[in-house]
């Protein structure tokens, strides 16, 4: 097909294709990021329990920086692919430098708590001086040093909202190799390097994250001319961060609630034992490597819903949505079998030194078990959680968020550590996210007649 001058593939493009090339090489670089968030636990692993323990208390924090960046990067990707389906190219570039300059605001926010509250977070959660102390310097340095994060995360976002998702591919992935090749050189200080643990862990994380901006930087300067990354004059414009936290500030609640669940669930889980804990980090580890594509998936799918909502091609927006809805109940199915199929193999990969693994095993084998079930509803939940985001309803989003990490989740978990054994408790996760797909439904409902509907007899009139 020949492309209208001036029209973006996203416009034009068979729809099939154009998620498929859209979205695989996101979905490929959220996987490698999914390597390398379990071999940074596995290396931690071999330290001590305390070790890894550490690590997964400090997936909160961790996780509202990802939430921050990633909720103004969904902003900043459906206000920029949108102006690219008007012809604004003006709102475009003023999308892309208000979206850099909020990045390195919400930058500094977290240098200022990692620095100063680190070892609080820690104290506040537990008494074991060790995962204290392994703690507080795992996150002073990732918050510390979290330029890279927030600058990889925006830049990422614009090269996907310009359809440049290779170049996405590349700088993600860049940044995750260089960080699995320092890991075990700075936790166990191989070469000249010293034996740092749980702070070369840290840091090991931080440089790939920088890396990764470096080359996502020089993409976007060199071989992006959808948009122009000129600071020359520049001044903050309101509008247009309005119209980015309309749709990313629900994003990062959203988002955010995550951490919220965690350290609920984690406050929870104590009341066991410790390695409940550990057995519910591991647990996020592992399912990455089947939710990370799935958000891939939906990270090349926002912008097309997204471009072709402000180019009025309501078929194309049906089209996209549906198969990605396909695809990713099937990603989450193959991760459901997986994890039913050989959940002790996979634990394996995590027992610490310290005489910990057959616990581990005992309570980590059925958790994985039982929640995975929630997955065989959760790829439609995260594709309709996105099409909301692309179409200016971040609110819908965030309420079956809400449903279901905080609103369900919670109160149902502790209520059944009460009445039950820790077996039970992780049967909370299925019963959320019943009462969420159930939203999505009602909610997928309405935003076909308001939004696509009328687009659809606009056409046909």
């Amino acid at each position: 097909m020949v492309r209208p001058e001036g029209e973006n593939k996203m416009g034009v493009m068979p729809v099939n294709r154009l998620l498929l090339n859209m979205s695989i090489p996101i979905m490929i670089s959220m996987l490698v990021q999914a390597f390398y968030n379990v071999v940074d636990s596995y290396f931690v692993s071999q330290l001590n329990e305390d070790a890894l323990n550490a690590v997964s208390l400090a997936f909160p924090v961790q996780n509202l920086m990802i939430a921050v960046g990633v909720g103004t990067g969904v902003g900043i990707n459906a206000l920029l692919s949108r102006s690219l389906g008007e012809q604004r190219r003006d709102k475009a570039d003023l999308a892309a430098v208000n979206g850099i300059f909020l990045a390195a605001v919400s930058c500094l926010a977290f240098v200022a708590l990692g620095l100063t509250c680190s070892r609080l977070f820690y104290t506040v959660q537990t008494d074991v001086e060790g995962i204290i102390n392994y703690g507080a310097d795992y996150l002073s340095i990732c918050c510390g040093a979290s330029m890279g994060l927030f600058g990889a995360v925006t830049l990422e976002r614009i090269l996907q909202a310009t359809g440049r998702t290779v170049q996405s591919m590349i700088s993600q992935a860049v940044g995750a190799v260089t960080n699995i090749i320092l890991d075990p050189i700075l936790i166990f200080g191989l070469g000249p390097f010293p034996r740092m643990e749980v702070a070369g862990a840290a840091l090991a994380t931080v440089i790939g994250q920088c890396v990764g901006c470096g080359v996502s930087i020089f993409f976007n300067v060199a071989q992006n001319p959808d948009v122009n990354l000129s600071f020359r004059g520049f001044r903050p414009d309101g509008p247009t961060i309005r119209a980015i936290y309309s749709v990313g500030l629900p994003g990062i609640v959203m988002q955010s609630i995550g951490s919220v669940m965690v350290f609920g669930m984690n406050q929870i889980l104590l009341g066991f034992t410790k390695t409940a804990t550990a057995v519910f980090g591991v647990y996020f580890k592992l399912q990455s490597f089947f939710f990370m594509p799935v958000f891939g998936l939906c990270n090349g799918m926002v912008p097309i819903v997204a471009y072709n909502y402000g180019a009025r091609k309501p078929e194309r927006i049906l089209k996209t949505i549906k198969l990605s809805a396909v695809y990713a109940t099937a990603l989450m199915a193959i991760g459901f079998a997986v994890f039913q199929l050989v959940p002790g193999p996979l634990l394996s990969i995590f027992q610490a030194e310290d005489g910990a693994a057959g616990d581990l095993l005992a309570i980590g084998i059925p958790a994985l078990r039982i929640i995975s079930y929630s997955w065989l509803l959760a790829g439609f939940g995260i594709v309709s959680g996105s099409v909301f985001q692309a179409l200016d309803h971040g609110v819908l989003s965030l309420t079956t968020s809400l449903v279901r990490q905080l609103i369900v989740l919670l109160p149902v978990a502790f209520l059944l550590s009460r009445l039950f054994e820790l077996e039970q408790v992780w049967l909370a996760f299925p019963i959320a996210e019943l009462f969420s797909c159930t939203l999505c439904v009602i909610f997928m409902r309405r935003v076909y007649r308001r939004d696509i509907l009328p687009l659809r007899a606009g056409a046909e009139g």
